[in-house]
């Protein structure tokens, strides 16, 4: 699934709150962008949002380098399943490959709240699990 920067933008702002100060630049909220269309884009996503909002927060910053969350951040709802988590190490022994996984990202999205049970029956089969795993995420989904 390919997602267009300017859904992107419309999801970002519809998860967070932009009046609400960060309280470390570690969680900041922020719109990173690559280029001037990007950034054109996002000024403008901003622009509509402070008709709403009296002050906005979030910042808009080029995109310089990319750091990955601690450990602790990465896959958090998934992670507090034991059964998807022994099904998801026996998949991917490396760490790393754990957390570049596209299966794991979605599903730890689908278990924290997002997208609809219809969107998961279709992507199931792709995501890799055994059917036991396949039983216990629809049984957490509906």
């Amino acid at each position: 699934m390919v997602i267009s920067y300017g859904k992107l933008l419309d999801v970002f702002w519809d998860s967070h709150n932009p009046g609400s100060p960060s309280w470390s630049r570690q969680y900041m909220a922020a719109i990173f962008f690559h280029d001037d269309e990007q950034k054109r884009l996002a000024l403008l996503s901003r622009d509509r949002m402070k008709q709403q909002k009296k002050k906005i927060y979030t910042k808009i910053l080029p995109l310089t380098e990319f750091y990955h969350a601690e450990d602790y951040h990465q896959k958090h709802r998934l992670r507090s399943d034991r059964d998807l988590m022994r099904e998801f190490n026996a998949m991917y022994p490396l760490h790393e490959d754990f957390i570049n996984s596209t299966a794991a990202a979605r599903i730890n999205g689908y278990l924290s709240g997002y997208g609809s049970f219809e969107d998961l029956k279709d992507e199931l089969p792709s995501f890799g699990l055994s059917p036991a795993a396949e039983n216990k995420l629809v049984e957490i989904m509906k």
